[in-house]
């Protein structure tokens, strides 16, 4: 038997459109004062515009924090946090990427008047001690999965990260709304997709938790992205491509809500700390190399993927495998994404660097299939490079 525990948020909505019941979904939520958590290209091109009428139809009263930064560092989350809590909220609604989504997160919690711990001493697993604040979720790009999982992250220093994981950060509600997807760049669209397709492949391998029901999201969500992916990034207003790319995300965020990530993301990290190289485009610069130093210890699983994207495809597991990387990096070429890191003008002398920075991600690096080593994230650094 497959014993596994698996959680995920209390609600989920997904249609085009839904952004307009925003107030309701608050009103049901006995909310009066929401804090509105978003990023200042979400203001500037006027994507809450929707949202913030839909606030005002229903009579709910909100007070906009639009701070947010890519990769959010401590001190962003310290301000909305203080803000939050002398406007005396009672909920609070995350309205964007990840970012913003995590940054949500932390509020909930940070911001309850009954909450005594500081953003220093939830860090890690399961330190989270008391309840949050009533949390809704509204992904604007299709990528991050973050309004379906308990995982805030945290810029703590000058290229360092940290992690807040807690079932407490599961959300109320999530609200998928394919219409504030389709004015997102094709570069953009692109890379969050590759991200949705790396939490996918890495829920279906990981060594720690994979159970039956994260597989059967992390196979549908992938078939979904694939099958999509290319429409989304050159066909930018096909909104049944991008409500099916937000759904594919989100199945995916609930996959690895439930069976985590692992060496793409320690590889990744390090790319976005150093050159603030986004979260998205860093999995999928590492993503195929990566799958190819598994391969010796995650071949069948690999090609039980390939077999989902083409049910005729033939060869042995490891000729089917070998599949599944050129369909992924002949995405990631068609998309029109850097694939070298020598492109995004990183320098050659910083792969050890790298390398050394990588290795400290021990939470995500235990969840790989195959032990990496201090010489293979190097390896594999380098072969990606040129």
């Amino acid at each position: 038997m497959n014993h596994f525990s698996f959680d995920t948020v209390k609600q989920i909505i997904c249609a085009a459109g839904s952004r307009h019941q925003l107030g309701e979904h608050c009103k049901r939520l006995g909310l009066s004062h929401v804090m509105f958590v978003t990023d200042g290209g979400i203001v500037q091109y006027q994507l809450h515009h929707d949202a913030l009428q839909s606030l005002n139809n229903a009579g709910i009263e909100y007070s906009i924090y639009d701070q947010v930064l890519a990769d959010p560092p401590d001190h962003v989350i310290l301000a909305a946090v203080e803000q939050a809590k002398s406007k005396q909220i009672d909920g609070v609604i995350g309205y964007g990427g990840g970012s913003s989504m995590d940054v949500a997160k932390l509020i909930a919690i940070l911001a309850n008047p009954k909450q005594t711990q500081a953003l220093s001493d939830i860090y890690g697993v399961g330190n989270i001690q008391g309840q949050r604040l009533p949390l809704i979720q509204v992904p604007t790009t299709a990528g991050t999965g973050s309004e379906v999982t308990s995982v805030a992250i945290v810029t703590t220093g000058e290229t360092t990260k940290m992690g807040v994981v807690s079932p407490v950060l599961y959300a109320d509600l999530a609200l998928l709304d394919a219409e504030l997807t389709t004015g997102l760049p094709p570069a953009v669209t692109a890379a969050t997709g590759i991200d949705a397709m790396v939490h996918a492949i890495e829920a279906y391998t990981s060594v720690h938790k994979k159970n039956l029901y994260s597989d059967m999201l992390a196979k549908q969500a992938l078939v979904l992205l694939d099958q999509n992916l290319q429409t989304a990034v050159h066909e930018g207003h096909n909104l049944e491509a991008r409500q099916n790319m937000l759904f594919g995300a989100m199945l995916a965020g609930q996959a690895f809500a439930n069976s985590p990530v692992a060496a793409v993301h320690a590889l990744a990290y390090p790319l976005g700390g150093h050159y603030h190289i986004s979260h998205g485009l860093s999995n999928a610069l590492v993503l195929c190399e990566v799958i190819r130093f598994n391969l010796s210890h995650a071949a069948k699983h690999y090609a039980e993927l390939m077999l989902m994207l083409n049910p005729a495809a033939q060869g042995s597991d490891m000729e089917l495998a070998n599949q599944l990387i050129d369909r992924l990096e002949q995405h990631i070429l068609d998309s029109g994404l850097p694939h070298r890191l020598s492109q995004l003008n990183v320098p050659e002398q910083d792969l050890e660097m790298l390398a050394r920075d990588a290795m400290l991600q021990t939470r995500l690096l235990v969840n790989n299939p195959r032990e990496v080593t201090h010489a293979d994230a190097l390896a594999i650094y380098q072969a990606v490079y040129a």
